[in-house]
């Protein structure tokens, strides 16, 4: 009777008193002494926007960390891994694409649950690159296709332009976001980063308005040309038309970095992930959908 008329392990109440804790770095949260449940926000690093001076000259933006939500048991403490953004590929060796985010996790109880980095941004030109694939994928080049995404985690990359090898004056595909699909490249734009998700009606306190994962915008070749926007939720933007390096996600949002624009520049960082516990208060014989 007491554990809801459910025959099987005791249920027990919480008493977390709502507390929600952010973490920017790796190591251990104590609970509340009541605590039995918590709802965990886990947010991977980023990916990075591709780079390499030997093609066309235009990169894809990065895909944003993978981002759930989980509700499981803990108590005494929780401890969580904090994943870092991908590494912007340097200008030698040639035809990189992006690095790819760090795995974020939280644990407790002997459970672990994580998020995928987000997938690296393909170079520019060269023989249709794709995107690679994470939590939400990098973008493609042109003829390329973009990275997958997890599913629950995060949405593919926009693909590039074109169904053959690169051309220079063609835009790359953003990487994707949390919200959505990162957006294809044409002759004349670089795919704006897919959409982060807000997640400030559940937890407080998050950095950027609670509007996190948002993917990177690819890169552009021309002068006069436009880049691709970072996605809403810390994504990167595509480099500065006719020669720019693409901007780094965001610090603690998972967003991609951006891809980069012209010859001898390099695509942005990907920005680290996060993780916040909030301490729920159940009585007993209540379960979560989870459980």
């Amino acid at each position: 009777r007491s554990n809801g008329g459910i025959i099987g392990v005791s249920n027990q109440s919480s008493f977390g008193k709502c507390t929600v804790t952010s973490t920017t770095s790796s190591g251990d949260i104590t609970l509340q002494p009541g605590t039995r449940v918590v709802s965990s926000l886990v947010i991977a690093g980023g990916g990075a926007g591709g780079s390499g001076p030997g093609c066309a000259g235009n990169s894809a933006g990065g895909g944003a960390g993978g981002a759930k939500i989980i509700n499981l048991n803990a108590s005494g403490t929780a401890t969580v891994v904090v994943g870092a953004g991908g590494a912007a590929v340097s200008t030698s060796p040639a035809n990189q694409p992006g690095g790819s985010g760090s795995v974020s996790s939280v644990e407790s109880c002997g459970t672990t649950y994580s998020s995928s980095g987000g997938g690296g941004g393909a170079f520019g030109g060269g023989s249709c690159e794709s995107g690679v694939a994470g939590g939400s994928g990098g973008g493609a080049a042109s003829g390329g296709t973009g990275g997958a995404g997890v599913a629950c985690e995060g949405n593919p990359g926009g693909p590039g332009p074109g169904a053959g090898p690169g051309v220079p004056a063609y835009g790359s595909g953003g990487g994707g976001g949390k919200g959505s699909i990162g957006s294809s490249g044409s002759p004349t734009t670089g795919g704006n980063g897919g959409n982060g998700n807000d997640f400030s009606p559940s937890f407080s306190g998050l950095p950027n308005s609670g509007v996190l994962a948002g993917g990177g915008g690819g890169g552009v070749y021309n002068p006069g040309n436009t880049a691709g926007s970072g996605g809403p939720g810390g994504g990167g933007a595509g480099g500065s038309p006719g020669g720019g390096n693409g901007t780094s996600g965001t610090t603690n949002t998972g967003g991609g970095g951006g891809g980069k624009s012209q010859i001898s520049f390099t695509g942005g960082a990907g920005g680290s992930g996060i993780v916040v516990v909030k301490e729920l208060n159940k009585a007993s014989g209540m379960w979560s959908m989870q459980s």
